[in-house]
């Protein structure tokens, strides 16, 4: 196997990689509420979740056909690679997009170490960018579109990232009082199974509309390499395969939960009643339809965080942590500068040491990253068989002081 396919080979498999994370990190988005009310048991959940993810990732190619130019320049108008990318036969294109992948990744693991709910398209975005500015300078950045819609970091990452949790957070606080004043008149026999119902129905379309979108970024990545690699030449569909590996990829990740994440969405911001549960997920589905018919790429974590939080604000008497709210906004803010900066770093690591060793010790890098957060994870495992438990408030505060003396 030549050298080229060596680095393509390692960009297709970090890809596919990152569309594992992808999986098992976001689960939480469609499921946690459902999980926490007992509307389903934890694992019918994932399994619900993975199945409508793997059906969700075949239904469209769209997304895939445009996510990697939305915040860099790295192609032209009709898809195809900038010419100036393609002088060293699209090496310096594959190594910027492997190390991205690996900021992406390395993020992605961290926050869910850390059981807190963050953007894994903002840790895409931030993960590219990181890597394209290292390797091609501040203009191989899209920072804001050409005006005719909302485009580049400011479009795709900065105002939806402000955008998703206070716009569903709004509608799940007026969803769930309204719910309220309704179920107040049901018998609770009613009230259990209607509301239960409810919940399934709209995290399944959540776990549709989050294969449907997530895969594709993927898809997208795997393609823009394979076009560059000269593997592939059609710039508007997507290799069979390819489709096919994303889509099983996001449907294995999703299956195995990411149950520290779930626990902090489900039990960490609010405790969830069934009526609660179904008016968050109803409002998360509702904007992210409405968000994706006005041409508004909204985070599906932010909504889904916004939306629980709604829905412990729009209850009467309801306990919200904000404490864990403000760790999740500030893993929020730190998302994309993060990714990024891991990303640039895997740049600079892979370029220094020439393309085909370099790309090679930045995966072994990510490799040894993964497996040091992996096992650090099984000092406190969480599964399907606790994801439940009380919530410790103190056992939260005492973790949070013991990092801070860490960082110290």
């Amino acid at each position: 196997m030549s050298p080229e396919l060596i680095l393509l080979a390692l960009v297709v498999v970090t890809a596919l990689a990152f569309d594992f994370t992808n999986g098992f990190h976001d689960t939480a988005n469609a499921m946690a509420a459902s999980i926490a009310t007992k509307a389903l048991t934890p694992k019918t959940a994932v399994v619900l979740c993975a199945s409508l993810n793997l059906v969700g990732a075949l239904l469209s190619v769209e997304v895939a056909l445009t996510v990697t130019n939305a915040v860099i320049n790295l192609q032209n108008a009709d898809g195809t690679p900038r010419a100036e990318l393609l002088a060293d036969g699209g090496d310096k294109l594959l190594l910027i997009l492997l190390a991205g992948l690996a900021g992406a990744i390395i993020w992605n693991l961290a926050t869910w170490l850390w059981g807190l709910p963050s953007s894994s398209s903002h840790a895409l975005f931030g993960g590219l960018i990181g890597a394209t500015l290292a390797g091609l300078g501040w203009s191989g950045v899209k920072w804001v579109g050409d005006g005719t819609k909302l485009d580049g970091v400011v479009g795709k990452v900065i105002i939806p990232g402000f955008m998703s949790p206070a716009i569903a957070m709004i509608v799940a606080m007026v969803g769930t009082h309204f719910v309220f004043k309704v179920a107040a008149a049901l018998s609770e026999r009613y009230r259990s199974s209607g509301f239960r119902w409810g919940q399934v129905g709209a995290a399944s379309l959540m776990s549709l509309s989050h294969g449907t979108n997530d895969a594709q970024k993927t898809m997208g990545v795997i393609t823009l390499a394979l076009i560059a690699s000269g593997e592939w030449t059609d710039t508007h569909s997507v290799p069979l395969w390819v489709k096919l590996a994303c889509a099983v990829t996001i449907a294995l990740g999703t299956y195995l939960g990411g149950w520290r994440i779930i626990r902090t969405m489900g039990k960490g911001l609010v405790e969830i009643e069934p009526p609660q549960g179904m008016s968050a997920d109803m409002s998360s589905a509702a904007v992210i339809l409405a968000s994706s018919q006005l041409g508004f790429a909204l985070s599906t974590t932010h909504v889904a965080t916004g939306s629980i939080l709604g829905s412990g604000v729009g209850r009467p008497g309801a306990q919200v942590r904000w404490a864990v709210a403000g760790r999740m906004a500030s893993g929020w803010l730190s998302t994309l500068p993060s990714a990024a900066a891991v990303g640039a770093l895997m740049f600079f690591i892979g370029n220094s040491l020439g393309t085909g060793w370099g790309a090679a010790v930045v995966v072994l890098l990510l490799l040894g990253a993964g497996v040091y957060m992996w096992l650090h994870s099984r000092k406190e495992p969480i599964g399907h068989h606790n994801v439940n438990d009380e919530w410790d408030d103190a056992k939260t505060k005492k973790d949070k002081d013991r990092k801070s003396e860490v960082a110290v």
